[in-house]
């Protein structure tokens, strides 16, 4: 995944151990907190079972509750 490649956990923390995983970090991720990256994510569906299912993954943790929209048209 692209988290593991730039070194960051399922939480968004930064664990990598070269440089380079943090040298293009911000074309995918905002630096939240001191070590802690969100993604650069907008998730949009039309129903909210789909956001669900994200949110109970694995990097489900990782995404900001506010860059989920969902809707019916």
């Amino acid at each position: 995944t692209i988290s593991g490649e730039h070194g960051l956990d399922s939480n968004g923390v930064y664990n990598g151990t070269s440089e380079l995983q943090l040298e293009r970090m911000n074309v995918y991720f905002n630096e939240a907190s001191s070590n802690k990256y969100v993604p650069r994510a907008v998730l949009v569906d039309l129903e909210p079972g789909t956001m669900d299912a994200v949110r109970a993954g694995p990097f489900g943790q990782l995404f900001r509750p506010d860059n989920f929209v969902f809707g019916q048209s």
